[in-house]
């Protein structure tokens, strides 16, 4: 059977987010363990996959990229990488993996917003209704991890943290999909990640170097980190612009509900961690959203309604 192009997209962003979905609890065990601070864990990532997308492209068609995208590009090695995987790491550390999860589902929130803003497209009354009801339970599981204390391993800051990294990948995926049509994903990425690599060792790079995981003698940590280099960030940034051809970046986003399936399974299950009752209350909301958000009309299906009302 040959899979549409929505199809293949669906496929690749399902793997994605499966990764992605595992890397979190991975990550919060190197953190809590002390092995690697955020910053480190983010200098690791960007200068990682800077070396193994540029030694990939030695082997791959050399593509010559006009001036005015290599301004795209770099912002959007900044703000797909370095401010998205930073305050990522930076609020996976502070609040739990339960809530970071939960938290990543409103990237279709921002992503539609942005949409609207840069690619025209329509924001109807569907959506302005995801956005609400996803952005209270947002607010819901912000403020009762306040109220909590930290009772339950929440914290405001980690939180807010986490959204904002999820603004920053929705802004990072709208204004790169243009050029996901032009250029391979090979050459993208080499270019995205050097400049966050240049953005982020001379800040974090005593971080990573001096980070504990990298003084030990332990095969586990290693094998954990080696996930995230390789898997959570080589792989899933490869594949995502491949799927940036093929569905829109709210659809793109939408699949970050799987995120806080994968990963708070394997914290309730595997670390100890609790799903409470205003969790639960709070991703009901978020689902919400993303499900109304992500099944309203899109700009490309409007547009072929009104061709098929044309005699």
């Amino acid at each position: 059977m040959v899979l549409t192009q929505k199809q293949q997209g669906n496929l690749i962003m399902l793997l994605t987010m499966t990764i992605f979905g595992l890397n979190i609890p991975i990550n919060k065990y190197l953190y809590s363990e002390g092995l690697i601070s955020p910053f480190g864990m983010t200098a690791s990532r960007m200068t990682f996959a800077a070396i193994a997308f540029w030694v990939t492209s030695l082997f791959t068609l050399r593509e010559k990229v006009a001036k005015k995208d290599l301004l795209i590009l770099l912002l959007g090695g900044i703000c797909g990488m370095v401010l998205n995987q930073g305050c990522f790491a930076y609020g996976l550390k502070q609040t739990s993996s339960v809530d970071a999860s939960i938290i990543t589902t409103s990237g279709p929130l921002f992503a539609m917003i942005i949409a609207a803003i840069i690619l025209k497209e329509p924001i109807t009354f569907k959506k302005v209704g995801g956005v609400i009801v996803g952005g209270c339970g947002a607010i819901i599981l912000v403020y009762t991890a306040q109220q909590a204390n930290l009772s339950h391993g929440g914290s405001l800051i980690g939180n807010l943290s986490v959204m904002t990294a999820q603004f920053f990948y929705a802004f990072y995926l709208v204004i790169t999909r243009p050029l996901s049509q032009k250029y391979s994903t090979i050459t993208m990425m080499k270019w995205m990640f050097l400049f966050a690599s240049l953005a982020t060792l001379p800040i974090f790079g005593k971080d990573m170097i001096q980070a504990p995981l990298f003084h030990q003698k332990d095969i586990i940590p290693f094998l954990l980190i080696g996930f995230t280099l390789f898997g959570a960030t080589f792989l899933t940034y490869m594949m995502i612009p491949l799927a940036q051809r093929r569905i829109q970046p709210t659809t793109i986003s939408m699949y970050n509900n799987l995120q806080p399936l994968i990963a708070t399974i394997v914290a309730v299950v595997a670390m100890g961690e609790k799903f409470t009752f205003e969790r639960f209350i709070a991703a009901i909301f978020i689902f919400g959203g993303v499900y109304l958000v992500t099944t309203s009309k899109s700009k490309a299906d409007m547009e072929a309604e009104k061709t098929k009302i044309k005699p």
